[in-house]
This record gives C-alpha cells, structure tokens and sequence, in this order.
C-alpha cells in the first residue's frame, strides 16, 4: 500500500511538472503582403512608394524578392525602382524588429506616357518563417484609379498615441501619405487669397507685434504675453482657427502694403512630445502673386528671407525654419481625402472653449473639395449602407466639415478604449467619388496598435 501510495505521488509531480513545462501556443503565421492590390501613379506624380506589410515585426532580417512586369513601359528608360531591379528582380531587407518593408517606383523626368502603362509587382519568395499573404501582387497603373476599396493600416511611425507622422489617406487611390508632424513651421496658402498658417499638429502659437522693422522686435515685446498653451482665458487667440477658417488665423492676411503687415512672435510647436526650440520671429510680405518671408531667432538683429512659391496644385506652400526650406507635407490638393495625426483640438475648461492637444484626431481636406457625413449604425448599418441611402445623406463640406469625424470614432480613456462600432462615415471625394469607410482597430484593448489605425472602405458610388 505505501508502495502504491509512493508511485501516486510520482505520478502526480510528474503530471504537474509537465502542466508547467508546457510552451505557450504558437504565434499565428507572419503573412507578409502588400497594402493593396491597385494603385495609380498619375501624371502629376513622379515617385510612388511601394509598402510592404508583415502581421508582426520579424525577429531578425529578412529578405524578400519581388519579381516587377512592366507593360507599355520599360525600365531604366522611363521607369526606375530602389533598389533597382537585378537579373529581373527586386530584392529587399526588411530589418529585424519591423513589421514593413518599401522600394520606390520613380518615373524619370520628360517621360510622356498614355495612361494604359502599368508596372505588376509580385512577391516571388521571403525569408523563412514568414509566409505570403493574401495580397502577393500591386499591379501600379500609370493614371489615376477609382478603388472599390480595401483595407489599409495607417502608419503613424513611432510614438504612439503621440506618433511622429500624419498621415493623408487618397482612397479612390489605396494610397496614404506620411509626414512628419514636425517638419514644417508655416503653411501659404496658394489660392488667389494670402493666408499664412501656423502647424496645429504640433500646437505652435504666435502673438503679434505692432512692430514693422524685424530686427527690433526682442524679448521684451512678449512680456506680459505668454505662448504657452494652458487652461486660462483667451488662449484660442494664440492658436489658427481649429475648424480651418483661414479668416481666422493669428497671422493675418497679408496686405498688399508692406507697412501693414506686422511681425509676429512664434513658439513652435511642442505638441506631441517634441522638444522645445528657439522663438523666432517671422514677417510675411507679398512678392507678386507669391510671398516673401522675413525670419529669425528672437534674440537675433538680424534677419533671412525666403521667397515662397504658390503651387496652385497643392493646398499650401509648406516652410521648415529649421531647414530654411520648403518642404513637402500634403499630396496634392485633389489627391487626399482625410489626415489622421495628433493636433490641436478645443474643449471646455468649464468657463470657456480653449485649446487642447489630441491624439488620433481625423481631419477633412476642406481645402480640397471633400464632403463628409457620419451615418449611426441604429439609422443603417455598414454592410447595408448603399447608393440608396445616399440621397438622404447629410454631407458637410467646408469649416462644417472638418471635424466631422474629429475624435468622435473612437474612444480613449474609461471602459472600453477602442473604435466606436455604432457608426461609420461616408466621404465624398473631389471628383464626386463616394466611399463608406469604417474604423477597425486603434488600440491594443481592440485588437490594433496605437499610432496605426486600420480603416476599411468600400465604393458606394463612381463619380
């Protein structure tokens, strides 16, 4: 009997030692793939980055190998990649610890092509263990497309709920554009009007100055007059119109006589998690249809210009103090939709509106021509929502139409973090283009990542 009562007990550590020694389950397949299956590259663009996407990051680097079909387009003389193609093939890395890989596809300059040309790229092999997904090719039409949709993860970069980029969404063209949140200092605007904007991305603030002569403008003259956002009276007068009316910027219209326009005192934007920089101070002049920029640090006496060029293509002419250069931000005017970033939004402070920094906030392209209406799944759900339902759509275009969608999809903080699922949006593009999009995941608590959301859109309706 204690023989049997010994050999029960071994039975019984052995059982529980091999319940604790059990491994985790497997991870599912990394699938590696591309963000859509169509994309146009029109005439207007030269360059198009194309994206790769892993469903995790690798644990070491990894190759993979694209096999490119040009058609009615040949390579090397009127089309290029990096890295460039080698016996027929693109090969790539995509480092350890990331989750996607790119090459570009540049169209070289004096390159006249119809429309019909396309290039086929196809993923030919990757490094073990990842797998090919559902996406292995991108045919790239040399025009513009008109989607029927897909799904896209957008990529904020690093940071977060306080991610480095925004990122501008063309849906009718799979296609998103990321920019740096921080790389430029003052949009101009390139419209027959003289507008200049400050970057709300990063919450820069201005303040003016009665002064004309920029080299004597000097601390002293923001004394009494503070730049840094906080809860107290008045600070949405430091900041452009949240809702977008170029009306209503701190920097005013600029005059066509030079002694009108004043200098003005600028913080530039901390917003996000950004380190602090010197104030400069800038003063914004017309030179013909186009401007001239006088600027500084505020402890300098004396000043540089830039002469700043409308591209009536793009919405604003972009400038970067610290580069003391023009800098590329926004896709052309008619190729984006909506922007997703961290910026300046308002809320209450129980007495008054004021300025307040969001994260994961969605912004119209006003500018552009595009309309926006959001549809409560109680009205009609997602899946439902059809070309009959649009004339009893709402859209809202212009300052109305800016925050729209805003932060209203989704929810960050309290029971639960995550999109909102009872209500989707519908955007009516530039060229009359009807889309449903829906939010998918933002966050960890929903299954997605912070500082890259994932939207699904479908076609309603061709314009």
């Amino acid at each position: 009997m204690k023989h049997l009562f010994k050999v029960s007990l071994v039975f019984l550590f052995t059982a529980l030692f091999s319940a604790c020694e059990e491994k985790d389950p497997p991870l599912p397949d990394n699938l590696l793939q591309f963000e859509s299956a169509e994309q146009g590259l029109e005439s207007s663009q030269k360059e198009l980055t194309v994206k790769l996407k892993l469903s995790r990051a690798v644990d070491v680097a990894t190759k993979v190998v694209i096999k490119p079909t040009f058609d009615g387009v040949t390579y090397g003389t009127e089309v290029t990649t990096t890295p460039e193609v080698a016996s027929d093939l693109i090969t790539l890395t995509i480092p350890a610890a990331s989750a996607e890989g790119s090459f570009k596809l540049t169209r070289k300059d004096g390159v006249f092509l119809k429309g019909t040309e396309s290039v086929t790229f196809a993923v030919q092999s990757v490094d073990s263990p990842v797998l090919v997904g559902t996406v292995p090719s991108l045919k790239v039409k040399f025009s513009t497309i008109v989607s029927e949709g897909t799904t896209i993860q957008l990529n904020g970069g690093t940071g977060g709920a306080n991610a480095l980029n925004a990122v501008y969404v063309d849906l009718s063209n799979n296609a998103q554009t990321a920019a740096v949140r921080g790389s430029w200092d003052f949009g101009f605007s390139t419209g027959s009007d003289f507008n200049v904007i400050l970057n709300n991305f990063i919450a820069t603030t201005a303040i003016a100055t009665t002064k004309s002569d920029i080299n004597t403008v000097t601390a002293a003259d923001t004394l009494g007059k503070g730049l840094v956002l906080n809860f107290g009276a008045g600070q949405l007068a430091l900041v452009d119109d949240i809702d977008g009316d170029l009306t209503k910027t701190v920097i005013k219209p600029v005059s066509a006589t030079d002694a009108d326009n004043k200098v003005y005192i600028v913080r530039r934007g901390t917003g996000g998690g950004l380190a602090a920089k010197d104030l400069v101070k800038v003063r914004v002049l017309r030179n013909g249809s186009n401007y001239t920029l006088q600027y500084a640090k505020l402890s300098e006496t004396t000043f540089k210009t830039a002469t700043i060029t409308k591209v009536p293509a793009n919405n604003f002419t972009f400038f970067s103090v610290e580069t003391e250069k023009t800098v590329d931000v926004e896709p052309a005017k008619t190729s984006w939709d909506f922007v997703w970033g961290g910026s300046i939004n308002k809320t209450s402070n129980g007495a008054e509106l004021i300025p307040y920094y969001f994260s994961d906030l969605v912004f119209t392209n006003i500018y552009g021509g595009t309309q926006v209406a959001e549809v409560l799944t109680s009205a009609v759900t997602y899946d439902n929502y059809a070309e009959s339902n649009i004339a009893t759509t709402v859209f809202a275009g212009g300052v109305a139409g800016k925050f729209v969608i805003g932060s209203n999809w989704r929810i960050t903080s309290g029971t639960p973090i995550g999109v909102k699922t009872d209500r989707f949006y519908v955007i009516k593009d530039s060229a009359g283009n009807i889309y449903k999009v829906k939010f998918v995941n933002f966050h960890s608590s929903d299954g997605g990542e912070r500082g890259k959301p994932t939207i699904t859109y479908k076609l309603v309706k061709k314009g």
